[in-house]
């Protein structure tokens, strides 16, 4: 079987994916004319266009820019079930699916109405095909402490289907240490923690996330290669990476795939997984990525299989359904 057809074909779990970063340029547009919202873009064609962006920032500004669009239930529970079948399509069986609440409470759109939206498109694909599925609350870290601390507040009636909380947005300059007391307050809860360090921001930031944030998970990493002592902890105590590798080549992490260092971190022992971060936005979903791995990397079957089976591991799955998987993997 060629590894192409593995990768399609194989079960897979995607931890590291920003649903507003799913949003088609053609659902922002049908959304633009549903509520009359007036768009910098004159069409469908120009809107994909301005998906040529140089830059995190340039990015950010297009992406909060696109999400002005989403304002009523239908409209996230079309987002959500947009990038839910494409899963299904993909051979994704798990999600853990971040969502960013300031994007949409500081434009007079509550968790309510988010929320319904979101609940309404998870529970159709668990009973239409099984799929499961986790969120993940975001903070932007780019906003102040006190407002992730009103953010955590305003999800209270939604703990119950939030499964962990991470921090996201701009990084430069946003140290983790600026939401150390947020973060407390997270794990007393009882929410998993995640958090992006080391994309652009430098291996320190991954050694706050660590050590002041207590993460579960790094979102990115891959600057954890800047530091051996960094890179050795991670190792030993097999802290996932998230790493999105289409992602990190647009945001210019990267000037070509071949520099990329998720297979050298894979071989050597961490346990790092490949997701797709904002697939509309960076070209590509899920399988897209694994593509480029084997293309620009020469990934080989063993890879794969390792990366595929990381994808369970690293997951908030309860032991013994990642083992189920990860059954499947091996028999196949």
């Amino acid at each position: 079987m060629a590894i192409s057809t593995r990768i399609s074909t194989l079960p897979k779990a995607e931890l590291h994916l920003h649903i507003e970063g799913s949003l088609e340029p053609a659902l922002m547009w049908q959304l633009a004319q549903k509520h009359q919202v007036i768009l910098p873009y004159s069409s469908v064609a120009e809107i994909e266009a301005a998906y040529q962006f140089d830059s995190l920032q340039s990015f950010l500004d297009l992406y909060y820019a696109g999400a002005d669009v989403l304002r009523d239930e239908d409209d996230f529970y079309q987002l959500m079930w947009s990038y839910l079948c494409r899963c299904r399509e993909q051979n994704i069986v798990h999600a853990e699916i971040m969502f960013d609440p300031q994007t949409h409470t500081l434009r007079g759109v509550d968790y309510a109405v988010f929320m319904a939206g979101f609940d309404k498109a998870i529970t159709q694909a668990r009973q239409d095909w099984g799929m499961s599925v986790l969120l993940i609350l975001s903070f932007l870290r780019h906003l102040s402490e006190a407002e992730a601390f009103d953010t955590l507040a305003q999800a209270a009636p939604y703990y119950s289907m939030i499964s962990a909380v991470g921090l996201d947005s701009s990084e430069l300059g946003h140290p983790p240490e600026k939401f150390a007391r947020v973060f407390a307050k997270v794990r007393e809860l009882g929410f998993k923690v995640v958090a992006h360090a080391g994309e652009e921001g430098p291996a320190e930031y991954i050694w706050q996330a660590i050590e002041l944030l207590e993460v579960d998970r790094i979102d990115h990493g891959v600057r954890c290669q800047e530091d051996e002592t960094l890179l050795a902890l991670i190792k030993q105590r097999q802290i996932p990476l998230t790493v999105c590798p289409l992602s990190n080549l647009k945001l210019k992490v990267i000037n070509d795939m071949a520099q990329h260092n998720i297979l050298q971190l894979l071989d050597e022992g961490l346990l790092v997984t490949v997701n797709s971060d904002d697939p509309t936005y960076f070209g590509g979903y899920l399988n897209d990525n694994y593509v480029q791995l084997e293309q620009a990397l020469a990934m080989n079957d063993a890879q794969l299989k390792q990366l595929l089976i990381n994808s369970f591991k690293a997951s908030f799955l309860p032991p013994a359904q990642q083992q189920q998987w990860i059954d499947q993997i091996n028999a196949a």
